[in-house]
């Protein structure tokens, strides 16, 4: 009976404290929004109040402040990540439109070589690998002789002669270059120059000018930069009138009895996609 005589006391107690505080508050309300002159008393109180509100929101206020910048530096931070993906994919794109560009402008130098060339004339063909070795300076294309394709039968791009099929599959053809360091990679050429030709044989490549060497030329019809260099047909492989380059440089011995001349080429031999392969008279299937 005592405990609950007790807790009742303590309830009524609380309930004073808390009436207590509302009036308190309302007191505090009424003294500040009041309009009419305060008394010294009550605008101390009302300035107390004022300064332990201040005190007391200015920590909420600044990690609230704090949090709103959180949030604007994450936004911001999104967005860049959206805008960085989108710079990433633009120039991916680009990197592909620009490879496929390129894809087609060798394909349509393809199709004009193929329209001067007679229709058994020629077989085009997709280069699917490549050997650096200088010495085998090689490339590996997606015909063989299942498709008619023989060893010795020269190679062409439209900007002009790459080079021979040295080795035949069923189904691929290894091509060797000009580039490469062959002894036996020898070719009569003849130098035009104002209709008139002038003889001579491809000798070699000189990596450090990416220049062809042309010697053993005994005409002394005079020689000039630009004159177009061509194969002869000469030595049953290579027909007449292939493109191999232009002339670059002429070089005299000091009896001006012997000339070099260096000659070079508009292909790019280190970027070749597709060829021509030409056969010989009597070979087209």
């Amino acid at each position: 009976m005592l405990n609950g005589r007790k807790k009742i006391e303590k309830k009524y107690i609380l309930l004073g404290i808390v009436v207590a505080i509302v009036l308190l508050l309302v007191l505090v309300s009424a003294i500040v929004m009041n309009k009419r002159n305060l008394s010294p008393v009550e605008m101390a109180i009302k300035d107390s109040v004022l300064l332990v509100q201040k005190v007391a929101y200015a920590p909420i206020r600044f990690v609230k402040d704090k949090m709103t910048e959180i949030s604007k530096l994450h936004n911001i931070y999104e967005e860049y990540q959206i805008l960085e993906n989108k710079v990433q994919e633009t120039d991916s794109i680009k990197a592909k439109n620009a490879e496929l560009e390129d894809e087609v402008d060798k394909l349509q130098k393809t199709l004009e070589l193929n329209q001067v060339l007679s229709k058994d004339a020629y077989l085009n063909a997709t280069v699917v690998n490549r050997n650096l070795g200088y010495w085998y300076n090689t490339i590996t294309i997606d015909k063989g002789s299942k498709n008619g394709v023989k060893v010795d039968m020269p190679v062409v791009v439209s900007e002009g002669l790459i080079g021979k099929v040295s080795k035949v599959t069923n189904f691929n053809s290894t091509v060797k270059l000009l580039t490469s360091d062959d002894v036996n990679n020898k070719i009569s050429v003849k130098i035009s120059v104002d209709g008139k030709n002038v003889y001579g044989l491809l000798s070699g490549y000189d990596k450090s000018s990416r220049s062809f060497i042309v010697e053993g030329i005994a005409d002394n019809t005079e020689i000039k930069e630009g004159d177009m260099v061509l194969t002869t047909g000469m030595g049953d492989i290579f027909p007449s009138g292939i493109l191999v380059g232009k002339v670059s440089k002429i070089t005299k011995d000091n009896f001006d009895l012997a000339r070099t001349v260096e000659v070079k080429s508009d292909v790019n031999f280190d970027d070749i996609r597709y060829v021509t392969i030409l056969k010989r008279q009597g070979e087209e299937s």
